[in-house]
């Protein structure tokens, strides 16, 4: 069985820093890594007040001490060989995009350990889509995280007919240590559970905003109150950021899209207005 206490994540965005705190609060060994300074001392900040949110939201063992001492379990960097040099477990969370990942892939793949399992947070992709670029389609596989992990603490594991069941029980058993609740998937399927169930509501929702039915608020207020939902499919698109989906938009082959893709891109992308983590989306924060 293998013994998963190094871990590191790569893309510091939003879910990625909570990915590492996570991890980081669960007392491994976490790296942080992105390509600039400027993103690392973003991440910095995104972990400085998660810190903060922890005690705020009571999560079990959170003090000022333990939330402090989780923040010197990270280390950054920006240089992808040095992030990668010790890791027992590579959680990669950049861009929804195929190509930047299958990219990245190709780089893992010479540079970490060789007994280095890497996992995907794609929401979308499915692992097998990715595998070949890995040089280790045994050690690879789909890892996916829902936002606010430490509330929201799902973890989808999901392999591929090539996934060692070694290495798949490792992962699981790190999600839970993690302090996460795996759930274990049986074969492939594109959304995962959750987002088969979330990504029809959402798209439901576009659909009804861009042929003027209703507007965003209106749309989130029905849901509200006749489901009972805590939150309306254009708040959570804000807590997903509205450049996820946008780039989920822009690679799905569904009719309406691109039109989607488009509304977002000149409505808040293009204003820099990407959900909860600019203070702006569909609602203001």
């Amino acid at each position: 069985m293998h013994d998963i206490q190094k871990l590191t994540v790569l893309g510091t965005g939003v879910l990625g820093s909570q990915i590492a705190y996570q991890a980081a609060f669960h007392g491994f060994d976490v790296v942080a890594y992105d390509l600039t300074n400027d993103a690392i001392d973003g991440a910095r900040a995104r972990m400085a007040k998660l810190a903060t949110v922890y005690v705020a939201d009571e999560v079990a063992g959170a003090t000022d001490k333990t939330t402090a001492a989780a923040l010197d379990n990270v280390r950054y960097s920006t240089d992808l060989a040095d992030a990668v040099s010790r890791a027992d477990l590579v959680v990669e969370a950049v861009p929804e995009s195929l190509e930047i990942k299958r990219a990245l892939y190709e780089k893992l793949a010479t540079l970490a350990p060789a007994g280095t399992i890497f996992a995907t947070n794609s929401s979308t992709l499915l692992p097998s889509d990715l595998k070949n670029f890995t040089g280790r389609p045994d050690r690879f596989l789909a890892l996916h995280y829902a936002n606010n992990v430490w509330r929201q603490n799902t973890a989808e594991v999901m392999g591929t007919t090539d996934t060692d069941p070694v290495v798949y029980q490792a992962v699981v058993n790190f999600a839970r240590r993690s302090g996460l609740v795996p759930i274990e998937l049986k074969k492939e399927k594109a959304g995962y559970v959750l987002n088969s169930l979330l990504v029809p509501l959402l798209n439901a929702a576009a659909e009804l905003l861009l042929e003027g039915v209703a507007d965003p608020e209106t749309i989130d207020k029905t849901w509200r109150i006749a489901t009972g939902a805590p939150a309306g499919p254009f708040q959570i698109y804000d807590v997903i950021g509205l450049k996820t989906a946008y780039n989920v938009a822009v690679a799905s082959p569904e009719p309406g899209s691109q039109a989607w893709a488009g509304y977002l891109k000149a409505n808040y992308i293009d204003k820099g207005k990407l959900g909860t983590a600019t203070g702006e989306g569909f609602y203001n924060y």
